[in-house]
This record gives structure tokens, sequence and C-alpha cells, in this order.
């Protein structure tokens, strides 16, 4: 989509830490919610998250439904609330996060490696994004230490995925991506690249040890295919 005057107004509107604060929250979950939702999870008076969040919609990065939060309906049911959600486009910038050259780079390294092999390329591609989510990974531990439990593991890969893009969200024991990173790539050619991001979030995942969570392919409406479980504690 080409660059223009609403991009770069809705590119303005992030500019406040607060607002961006409420952005991300908003992409990051599953339905749409309401002002004292995402108030309550940035930290913020009601009152100072709608006007972010209004101008957000104003800006057109949120789009806007109103309903009863409880479904009920009827005399009694109470007033309908303003619901916030993102918008299903992308502008020029990429919010949220998109990986684009990452992908255009590994899968020309994969070419590259299959001309002068014989390699297949899906099989150079998936070892060379294996390889990279490794590097990912090897840094997190680095930089932290190695995780002493399964949550410990599951929150330093929640950690690492979200500085790249993933938008993580704990649910229960088990972690979904609320953004891909590879979002119009996987919509022209889905098999091929959930292929290689599960490769490069099983990357991640195998450097964080022994109580390292399981990466499973679980593909599902606006959100990555991949899907983090905590493994259960060991028994001894």
């Amino acid at each position: 989509m080409p660059f223009d005057d609403r991009d770069a107004a809705g590119i303005g509107a992030l500019a406040d830490p607060v607002r961006r604060q409420l952005y991300l929250y908003v992409c990051a979950q599953p339905t749409a919610v309401s002002r004292e939702q995402a108030a309550a999870a940035v930290g913020v008076a009601a009152h100072k998250a709608k006007f972010h969040l209004d101008k957000l919609e104003a800006e057109g990065l949120l789009e806007t439904d109103y309903a009863r939060l409880h479904g009920r309906a009827g005399p009694g049911a109470g007033r309908t609330s303003k619901l916030y959600r993102r918008v299903d486009r992308d502008i020029a910038v990429s919010l949220p996060d998109r990986e684009y050259q990452l992908a255009g780079r590994l899968m020309a390294d994969a070419i590259a490696e299959s001309a002068a092999t014989g390699t297949p390329v899906l099989e150079a591609l998936e070892r060379l994004a294996h390889a990279h989510g490794r590097s990912l990974g090897d840094e997190a531990v680095a930089a932290h230490r190695p995780p002493a439990t399964p949550h410990a593991a599951l929150q330093l890969a929640v950690d690492t995925l979200a500085a790249h893009g993933y938008q993580p969200r704990i649910e229960d024991h088990h972690v979904l991506m609320a953004n891909c990173p590879f979002h119009a790539l996987a919509r022209a050619q889905t098999q091929l690249v959930c292929t290689m991001n599960h490769a490069l979030i099983c990357g991640v995942t195998e450097s964080l040890g022994p109580h390292r969570p399981a990466a499973g392919l679980d593909p599902g409406p606006d959100r990555c295919c991949v899907v983090l479980t905590e493994r259960p504690p060991r028994r001894y």
C-alpha cells in the first residue's frame, strides 16, 4: 500500500508513549476491548485512555464498535460500551512490527544454498530459520540466565519473541502470538512461511534448555500459526 497522508498522521499519533502503549495493548488482544480494560492494562485513568484511543481511531489505526460487555440484552442490560480493535491493514512503517527483510534474507540464502549444493529449498530454509531462532534464544539466555523452571523458560520465550514483534500473550499454560511478523507473506504462501516461522520459533525454544516450552503448529484467525505450551514440571 502506498504511503499516504493518513499513514503519516497515524505514525505521528504513536509518538506519544501512552498512546503507543494503548495501541500495542489493543493490537495484542484477541477481541475488541473497552477503554476501561485498556486503561487498567496500561495503568492510566479511563478518561485519559479514552482520549488517546479516540485519537488512534481518528487517525485510522483503530476501529470501533459498540456492544454490551456482558452480552446481556433487554431492559436492565445496561448501556453499550465503545470497543476498540486494530484495523486490518498495514501502513508503510509496518505497525505492528513486520520482519519482511528477515524473511527475504532467509529465503534468498536458502535458494542460494540449494543452487550450490542441491539441498531442497524448503529443507535449507527450515535449517536457516532454525539457526536464526537459536541465535536469538542464545542471546536471551546469555543476557539473563538459563531458566530453572518450565514457567521461567516460557516467560523468557515470551520476552524474546515480544522483542521481535510477535506480541505474545499467555493464556493459562499456553502462549498465543497476536502478531505474525511475516503477515502478508503468510497470506500469499501460507505453508512455506508457516514452516519457516515454526522452525525459527523452535530454534528460540530449543536454546532454553530442558525446561523449554513446546512449539506446535496451531493456526488460528488473526494470529501467528505457532503456539507455545509450558512443559509440565519434572517428577523426581
